[in-house]
């Protein structure tokens, strides 16, 4: 079932089909989508992943390469994983989760820029002035996982018991006080903020989190094997030895984690990469607008508060994704057990590898694979 959208949303879809229309049968230099992919060897980019898998004694691998104009360019399974293997995929979950929020403010469901007491008149906090943006963006000023990952007032982030709304409620109304810090001063990673901010889009939507993601994005994108977990009361931070890539095994969830509980495969993790590079649209649906894709991608951090990841590489921060300050279009959103999506916008392409392993094995083959692959559409390029 597609979700439903407003009239105004549907005018505006097909005026942009409409305009689509006349730009590509008047366009004579508009040939980007009309020109068919090239071959390129990917041979280089599979050899090198083997070679890591035997390097690190690790049991397999799945990878998925993706071009704005060209669509799936490369897709494989390697060791013992096959093409289809779903994985766990924690951290790489942010950018999928904040695409569900973000299809709630272009409906305006929400507003991220305003403070969450407008959505939850109900519910009584220290803390009602912070917005859904700056809980994106870990600014929001509560403690994130690098200050204390089992912070005792938001420890239901981590439980498969009770519900997402309630865990936001009780995340809302801790006695946390002492420990917040004012909102857009300081980058503080991941935690109780985005189960937060994933109870907020329950609460201005009425639906739950599965809910959304289903009719938001799974079902308009034609995914197969997604969905959200928690797996972390069981597992940790450590990849589940119980997860073999059957989703039987998961736990069912009411209480899913909105940063680190999706599972899924490299085939719907690329469209998904794919609407990120095709402006919001997965295929001839419009999932997202334009102006929800550049905001993600926007190095808000840098922008808002002049603040800085604290990582040298990627300094700056958008909504789930971080951002390159040295080449522009590029951001990444590496999780814990190893998976590595990024964005080459300058270059068009978008690649995912997974290994079930940690985050710095992932980020270890992806900084072995990118030059690669950033070599293979240079030359597509010439």
């Amino acid at each position: 079932m597609l979700r439903p959208m407003k009239t105004n949303h549907w005018a505006a879809t097909w005026m942009n089909l409409a305009v689509l229309a006349v730009v590509t049968a008047c366009s004579a230099d508009d040939k980007d989508t009309a020109e068919p992919a090239p071959e390129l060897d990917f041979s280089e980019f599979d050899e090198a992943i083997e070679q890591y898998l035997l390097d690190n004694s690790l049991e397999g691998a799945t990878a998925v390469v993706v071009h704005r104009d060209w669509g799936v360019m490369h897709q494989s399974g390697y060791g013992a994983f096959d093409v289809d293997r779903v994985s766990l995929i924690a951290s790489s979950s942010k950018t999928i989760s904040v695409s569900v929020i973000m299809s709630l403010d272009d409906d305006g469901l929400l507003d991220i820029d305003a403070p969450v007491s407008d959505a939850l008149s109900d519910w009584t906090s220290d803390k009602p002035n912070i917005t859904v943006a700056q809980m994106l963006s870990n600014s929001s000023g509560m403690i994130g996982l690098l200050n204390n990952p089992l912070y005792v007032p938001y420890v239901c982030q981590y439980l498969e018991a009770g519900t997402l709304a309630d865990c936001a409620r009780t995340i809302y109304e801790a006695d946390d006080s002492a420990d917040l810090i004012a909102p857009d001063t300081a980058f503080r990673y991941g935690g109780g903020q985005w189960q937060l901010a994933g109870g907020v889009a329950e609460a201005v939507s009425g639906k739950t989190w599965g809910e959304l993601f289903s009719e938001r994005i799974a079902e308009p994108c034609g995914l197969d094997t997604s969905g959200y977990t928690n797996q972390f009361q069981t597992a940790q931070l450590a990849y589940p030895t119980y997860f073999d890539g059957d989703i039987n095994d998961l736990p069912v969830s009411n209480n899913p984690n909105v940063e680190g509980g999706m599972y899924t495969s490299t085939s719907d993790y690329g469209k998904l990469l794919l609407m990120q590079l095709r402006g919001g649209m997965c295929d001839d649906t419009r999932v997202l607008s334009e102006s929800a894709i550049e905001t993600m991608q926007a190095d808000r951090i840098g922008d808002v508060y002049d603040g800085d990841t604290g990582n040298a590489d990627l300094p700056g921060y958008g909504l789930g994704w971080w951002v390159s300050r040295d080449n522009p279009g590029f951001v990444q959103d590496g999780g814990a057990y190893g998976s590595q999506p990024w964005i080459d916008r300058e270059r068009g392409y978008a690649a995912f590898i997974v290994v079930e392993s940690t985050s710095p094995v992932g980020s270890a083959l992806a900084a072995q694979t990118r030059p690669l692959l950033e070599s293979l559409f240079d030359a597509a390029a010439l």
